[in-house]
């Protein structure tokens, strides 16, 4: 799980504009921010880099029972 999506609307960004940062599909960052997917590390980098982010921002804590 991440937050990509909800840095994205704390900051009014919109995912077309992340996608063409990137260089990937509005899909696929669209799948990336409803966590249908998970970007690889490297590319989670880039995300916080281009979202002015720590990395650990876009990560959501998942509770352990």
């Amino acid at each position: 799980m991440n937050r990509i999506k909800d840095v994205l609307k704390e900051k009014g960004i919109k995912q077309t504009w992340l996608a063409d940062k990137l260089g990937k599909s509005f899909n696929m960052v669209n799948d990336y921010c409803n966590n249908r997917r998970q970007p690889t590390i490297e590319v989670l980098y880039e995300i916080a880099k281009h979202l002015n982010v720590n990395p650990k921002t876009l990560l959501k804590d998942q509770d352990v029972k």
